[in-house]
């Protein structure tokens, strides 16, 4: 069984940092593009940032891009996300998904087409 387990969320000021990793287990993660997605309260599901298999293709949304950096363990089954400078409009719940094909290497995630497993998540409220 797939199971995604968010973890590092929390309240933080305007400016601040956090660092969210997800603990996977229940297939080979070295051979997934994992994603970090979101949603705020009242909208839909935004795709953040997205990590091939072995790290060689990222990508990230624009709202995000240069203020977030995705990685990952492939030896821990751990992805991560180091969120900083944050601001207001960051405040969400965050996802971690797993891409439904092995070995793609598509790190953009357009819908929940392309994902067949994901978080409960774990919640970023960035607030003064």
């Amino acid at each position: 069984e797939v199971q995604l387990v968010e973890s590092g969320g929390g309240l933080v000021q305007p400016g601040g940092s956090l660092r969210l990793s997800c603990a996977a287990s229940g297939f080979t993660f070295s051979m997934y593009t994992m994603y970090w997605l979101r949603q705020a309260p009242g909208k839909g599901l935004e795709w953040v940032s997205g990590i091939s298999p072995r790290a060689g293709n990222i990508d990230y949304a624009v709202s995000v891009k240069g203020r977030f950096t995705i990685s990952r363990d492939n030896a821990k089954n751990s992805l991560y996300l180091q969120l900083s400078n944050l601001k207001t409009e960051d405040t969400a719940m965050y996802f971690c998904a797993k891409r439904c094909q092995v070995a793609s290497l598509v790190t953009y995630c357009r819908d929940e087409s392309c994902f067949d497993s994901r978080g409960q998540g774990t919640q970023v409220t960035v607030s003064s």
